[in-house]
């Protein structure tokens, strides 16, 4: 009987023989974060059942990032697996005798764990690596934006773009992508879904995601999808009339400021044209006029010198509404960030 094969996920080529040993024998691997202490990584190892059997066909168990609470374990199959690697290398193309990836992401995690994935079903190139190097020769790389902001990426032909909202005009060569663990990674690639996957809101205007790469279940044998195979993302957006899908956030993270909605994204999106914005991140906190206020947590420019609280608010207003405009403002040296490079929203004023 197959079982849950446990693998340290170190950023190196070491760590694709050993998933194609494992693999080969017919069981599933969990990767490991190699960042974790050797307690978090028993406790992990523990918690998803490592050891212990899976069904046949399971490939994967992905550990989700969960910023709060015990992360679950996402099991993807082969099955869906190799549809996500068929989509995303039609998509973009993807030519193995020309082509080539570079892994650099966490592979602990989809967005960097889905890249190997890709050129193991597809035969396409790999090299990995444990951080950025943008002296490999490849011509495919899955970054965040926090790497795309201090990198020169011009030379690769197509650079995936995920891990967070990221409304910043970028080169041409750059492709957004939504998706997320449940979804075996990017599903949307600039807000066109891959074929095969459908994106619908449901009336609150959550979306929602079917396709062949979902999740089979979590380990513990629950199942998010509905009975029709529509799985909640707890995102909200739209789907335009030409099919286009639109994100503005996680639902928690919406802002509700006097009877007003805030989505963080926009509001973050007009303070990084700040000049004096190095990095920002918008959160809420609770306001007994307002019910919520509009936090900006601001990483500036210079030390020295950093943008005031009126200055931010003057320039929030003049594309947006007033009530988008934050009312307090903190600054820190850097953004609290998860593994996988999001911003810790739970974290911010902590």
């Amino acid at each position: 009987m197959p079982s849950l094969v446990a693998i340290t996920a170190e950023g190196s080529d070491g760590f694709v023989p050993a998933l194609r040993a494992a693999w080969d024998r017919g069981d599933a691997v969990l990767p490991v974060d190699p960042r974790l202490p050797p307690a978090g990584r028993r406790a992990v190892c523990q918690m998803l059942g490592a050891g212990r059997p899976v069904d046949d066909g399971d490939a994967l168990v992905v550990a989700t990032s969960g910023s709060t609470g015990a992360p679950k374990g996402v099991v993807l199959t082969f099955d869906a697996l190799a549809a996500a690697a068929r989509a995303v290398s039609a998509r973009l193309a993807v030519d193995p005798s020309s082509d080539s990836w570079l892994a650099c992401l966490p592979l602990s995690h989809v967005g960097g764990l889905g890249v190997v994935v890709r050129a193991l079903l597809t035969g396409t190139p790999l090299t990995v690596r444990p951080a950025f190097d943008p002296a490999v020769d490849a011509t495919l790389v899955s970054l965040v934006p926090t790497l795309l902001d201090r990198f020169d990426t011009s030379r690769f032909r197509v650079v995936l773009a995920g891990g967070g909202a990221d409304r910043r005009a970028r080169a041409p060569n750059v492709v957004h992508t939504y998706g997320m663990t449940e979804t075996g990674g990017g599903v949307v690639y600039d807000g066109v879904p891959l074929d095969g996957v459908e994106v619908r809101a449901d009336e609150s205007g959550q979306l929602l995601v079917r396709g062949p790469s979902l999740l089979r279940c979590y380990r513990d044998g629950s199942d998010p999808k509905g009975a029709d195979g529509w799985l909640p993302t707890g995102d909200v957006g739209e789907v335009l009339r030409d099919g286009r899908v639109v994100v503005h956030g996680r639902r928690c993270d919406l802002i509700v400021t006097g009877g007003e909605n805030v989505w963080p994204a926009d509001v973050e999106e007009a303070l990084r044209s700040h000049p004096g914005v190095a990095e920002v991140a918008v959160v809420a906190r609770d306001d007994p006029e307002w019910g919520q206020r509009v936090v900006a947590v601001v990483v500036p420019r210079k030390r020295s010198a950093p943008p005031t609280l009126d200055d931010l608010r003057s320039w929030v207003k003049e594309g947006r509404p007033a009530f988008a405009a934050p009312r307090e403002l903190v600054l820190v040296d850097a953004l609290p960030r998860t593994a996988s490079g999001k911003v810790a929203r739970d974290r911010l004023l902590a």
